[in-house]
């Protein structure tokens, strides 16, 4: 009968007197290694991230993005050890956030975008002030979210603007506890003001709604003019 590799192998170990020896060698390693191998309860992964904050003042979000959101994403991309970049861009904001590979050291991670934003920082354009370079860590990465959410009794007393109030007032506490770092709220709505305007008294004054629209949306925006 062909018996085939494997029938060989387990008919020669079976009947060998090294296969205990083997086994014994085999568990000896193994605790050697569990003894010497160090180990933690919960280890510290270096993953450094690096935010770049840039005041746009004045600038739409639509604007930002091809000013300064893509220029700066060029730049960071180009930076050594960089895995992804993210970033987010509001009217009179722009953040990009690069994220480096496992291991990096933070200092040489922030060194290195600070030397990157400042030697290209001459294709971003002028009037842009020199952005603010913020170094984060695993650390900063939210371990405990807390979810507010009304029961099935009282939903119709509390909208998602009521719950945001609450959320504050949650975190103004939050902050009080030793060893929490940053905390930030996702959701909600928070206070606005309601404009109704009537169409037929605009139009006594010859107003458009697409102009009564502009006018609240540039007075809902501050401008820094100078400092006295």
């Amino acid at each position: 009968m062909n018996l085939g590799l494997s029938g060989v192998l387990t008919r020669t170990f079976i009947g060998s007197p090294l296969t205990p020896l083997i086994l014994l060698a085999a568990i000896a390693v193994g605790v050697i290694a569990l003894v010497v191998l160090p180990r933690e309860e919960e280890p510290q992964i270096s993953v450094p991230m690096v935010d770049i904050l840039v005041s746009a003042n004045g600038v739409a979000a639509a604007d930002a993005v091809e000013l300064v959101t893509k220029p700066l994403e060029d730049i960071v991309k180009g930076i050594q050890d960089v895995e992804h970049v993210y970033s987010r861009t509001d009217d009179d904001a722009v953040i990009v956030t690069a994220r480096f590979e496992v291991g990096t050291d933070e200092d040489r991670a922030i060194l290195r975008v600070h030397e990157e934003v400042r030697a290209n920082f001459d294709r971003i354009p002028l009037g842009i002030p020199e952005p603010l370079i913020v170094g984060r860590g695993i650390n900063d990465v939210p371990i405990v979210t807390l979810t507010l959410s009304p029961t099935a009794a009282d939903a119709g007393r509390w909208n998602d603007n009521a719950l945001y109030e609450v959320a504050e007032e949650l975190q103004h506490e939050l902050v009080k506890v030793s060893d929490v770092g940053a905390s930030f709220i996702v959701g909600g709505r928070s206070n606005e003001v309601r404009v109704e305007p009537d169409p037929e008294r605009l139009s006594r004054y010859g107003i458009t709604l697409n102009q009564l629209v502009d006018k609240v949306a540039n007075a809902n925006r501050t401008l820094q003019i100078g400092r006295l």
